[in-house]
């Protein structure tokens, strides 16, 4: 069972280097409109030549997988922004799109917390089905060859059984090839394991199991007796089954769903020896504040606690 790690969008190792830099739609309105493009065209190529330099530093420390920043270009999905944002920017990609091929680097996404397929207002239901359209483009002009995007099943109004229902019948009038990029994922708060993998096996996309999301949202399911049925889902993905892991803040209601800084190496290792009868290769994406320096933080105390073979800076065996 080979296990490879990830981490979340900006390597803290690399000082000043930033995918995500902003620009609020309050601050554009407030601009002539030819002065706000050209502020949001230098932050736009400001995000992707930091990108270029984030994805060299993740080939020269063998990171092969990686979630890119969901904020690369700032109001792309703003229906009152007029603005081409993939054509004029095709030289960057093109760079872009070469490292991550070259290195068969495993790149996906995680639309933000306004995109909500379940909910019960239409503009907001209207609103995410663009963002995941943008998604798509990107990952095209990416060239990534097997997009993911991760989605929460998102909203219980009017009840959980109402709420996965309405996510289901949203889920069916997306474009074909959103649908096939999705990937939904247990939440710590409404949907559980159980609830999550209902909808995967309804509609036919595999589910990301967050691990943290499960300590905190459960009814007693132990991640044994789910774990072989959640991988199964991958099973026509042309992709590893991805997991997400992280360590609770604190022990109080709030921390406790909160990510730490850096990675519980003994839960991690305990949750590995009760995974591993799967033998499966899998990649698990480390949600931890310190990103980059949490995965090798991990990965140090993994060679020291561990008999696991160690195939790179990023990588390791199970028996």
């Amino acid at each position: 069972m080979k296990i490879r790690l990830g981490y979340v969008a900006l390597p803290l190792t690399l000082n000043k280097v930033t995918s995500s830099s902003l620009m609020t739609y309050t601050y554009y309105k407030k601009l002539e409109k030819e002065t706000a493009n050209s502020k949001l065209n230098k932050i736009i190529i400001s995000n992707l030549e930091d990108l270029e330099k984030i994805l060299i530093y993740n080939v020269k420390n063998n990171i092969h997988f990686y979630r890119l920043s969901s904020r690369i270009i700032p109001l792309a999905t703003h229906k009152d922004v007029d603005f081409e944002y993939l054509e004029k920017y095709n030289d960057y990609f093109l760079k872009i799109s070469k490292i991550i091929n070259d290195s068969n680097m495993r790149i996906d996404t995680h639309p933000d917390q306004f995109c909500v397929l379940n909910s019960d207002n239409s503009e907001t239901v209207t609103n995410s089905i663009i963002i995941l359209n943008f998604h798509k483009e990107l990952m095209k002009k990416l060239n990534v060859k097997r997009p993911i995007s991760i989605l929460h099943i998102g909203s219980n109004k009017s009840g959980k059984r109402n709420a996965m229902k309405r996510f289901i019948d949203v889920f069916n009038i997306l474009d074909e090839e959103v649908k096939k990029m999705i990937t939904i994922e247990n939440d710590d708060k409404i949907f559980n394991i159980r609830n999550t993998l209902k909808i995967s096996n309804a509609i036919k996309v595999p589910m990301t199991l967050d691990f943290h999301h499960h300590l905190c949202n459960n009814n007693g399911e132990k991640i044994e007796d789910f774990i072989e049925k959640i991988v199964c889902t991958w099973n026509d993905i042309d992709l590893n089954p991805k997991m997400h892991f992280s360590s609770p803040k604190g022990k109080n209601k709030k921390d406790r769903r909160n990510h730490s800084d850096y990675i519980d190496s003994d839960k991690f290792i305990e949750f590995i020896e009760k995974i591993k009868f799967i033998n499966r290769d899998v990649d698990i994406m480390i949600e931890a504040k310190m990103k980059d320096m949490a995965l090798f933080k991990l990965m140090r105390e993994i060679k020291y606690k561990t008999d696991y073979k160690i195939i790179d800076d990023t990588t390791f065996e199970v028996f």
